[in-house]
């Protein structure tokens, strides 16, 4: 559910919004997006299963992210920082990086911000590069 305000603000309900399976075990809820009107920011959530980790990549733009629920790694400047819930990373624009769960069987679900609202992902594997929002569309 959306509910935009007479100024435009906006109100999220997350657990009525879509979220979008990402393949291995990841999954995505966009919240600020272009589509409510956001011009230099976007917002959602990622959940990762038990033992889920993502590749490594980078961004066009700053990042931030907020360890919301789980034990995660954060895997950076070829060293390794464990997060617990409420921790909160900067990450400048253009620096490899990744996220691992942890646990084997628990969930864990991270915040992001990116700093532009059309945020890139370019995979360290193979240099593809693609816009965040691709990721939202099924």
């Amino acid at each position: 559910m959306t509910i935009k305000t007479p100024s435009d603000a906006v109100l999220l309900k997350p657990e009525t919004l879509t979220t979008h399976e990402r393949g291995g075990g990841a999954r995505t809820t966009p919240l600020v997006t272009k589509a409510i009107g956001t011009q230099s920011f976007i917002t959602g959530y990622t959940s990762f299963d038990g033992g889920v980790e993502i590749p490594f990549h980078s961004h066009n733009c700053e990042e931030s992210v907020v360890l919301m629920e789980g034990d995660a790694m954060l895997d950076i400047d070829g060293l390794e920082y464990q997060l617990k819930p409420h921790d909160v990373t900067y990450i400048p624009p253009n620096v490899t990086h990744r996220f691992r769960n942890l646990s084997k069987t628990q969930p864990m679900k991270i915040l992001w911000i990116y700093a532009n609202v059309e945020a890139t992902r370019t995979l360290e594997a193979t240099g593809v590069t693609n816009p965040v929002s691709a990721e939202h569309k099924q």
